[in-house]
């Protein structure tokens, strides 16, 4: 069964050779939880204690990136720009080294983003309650997440060996695991791009009313109030209303930041020419 790689693989482990995948996930993942363990929770933890706004505003910034993450998703998607597949293997080692470190930077920004949502949770905790409770999220949640790509970064290889068994039900579920993972991924990726726009939407629509900008707030409010008051799928429609809106807004605001990112690298690209 022959398989597109790159339609089954994350975006920093896309073109390396099969035997660097799980090595590469392990280095990102250790550097995730320096990441988190040794950058973002002392920091996290000194400025909810000393400047709780910060906190509300480092989430914020979180949530344009997320928006911005998505709308370039998009923007590449509809300019089917695909000047990023070259693979790694071709390239060479330092480009593997550079996949790395490039996956560590974004992870600084994801993990500082998720940290930051947890400590909202527990903000009127005692010091050390939220230091604990920070360390338990941060190891929960980087074992989760890379012990879920690692998964699906092997799982064609473990279809793969299924079907050289003699159980037709394995062969069976192997060459439907093969088979199924490329349509799975992309259904995925299309899913993860609609929830960054709809999760950075959503926390810039939360935090600018925390930040005392009410109006955006108040008007989506009022839209989920009164199609909440028809009774029936009222809630689901109340929650759909939410959520579109917080997509547009995510949308609007990452294709913003999109045209200025894109701006400024035509200008160091004429530059550097």
């Amino acid at each position: 069964v022959v398989v597109d790689d790159t339609a089954v693989t994350p975006a920093y482990v896309r073109g390396l050779a099969a035997e660097r995948e799980l090595p590469i996930i392990k280095r990102i993942a250790l550097g995730s939880f320096r990441n988190k363990l040794l950058l973002i929770l002392p920091i996290a933890l000194v400025l909810s204690a000393v400047a709780p706004t910060l906190v509300e505003i480092i989430l914020m910034l979180g949530g344009t990136y997320l928006c911005f993450e998505g709308a370039e998703k998009l923007y590449h998607r509809i300019k089917h720009d695909d000047s990023h597949d070259v693979p790694v293997v071709i390239k060479g080692p330092d480009a593997e080294e550079a996949t790395v470190k490039g996956a560590i930077r974004t992870d600084l920004i994801l993990s500082a983003e998720i940290m930051v949502i947890a400590l909202k949770e527990v903000i009127d905790e005692g010091l050390l309650q939220r230091a604990i409770i920070l360390v338990v999220v941060a190891v929960i949640i980087t074992m989760i997440v890379y012990g879920v790509v690692a998964l699906i970064v092997k799982m064609d290889d473990i279809g793969l060996k299924l079907t050289e068994y003699e159980s037709m039900f394995s062969q069976k579920l192997g060459r439907a695991m093969v088979i199924g993972m490329p349509k799975l991924l992309s259904a995925l990726t299309v899913i993860g791009t609609a929830a960054m726009l709809w999760v950075g939407g959503h926390i810039l629509l939360i935090g600018a009313d925390e930040l005392g900008w009410h109006a955006p707030y108040d008007f989506v409010h009022d839209l989920e109030k009164r199609v909440d008051d028809t009774g029936g799928t009222g809630g689901l429609l109340a929650w759909l209303v939410n959520t579109g809106i917080s997509a547009l807004i995510g949308l609007i605001v990452g294709s913003i930041v999109v045209a200025v990112v894109s701006r400024f690298r035509s200008e160091s690209n004429s530059k550097l020419h």
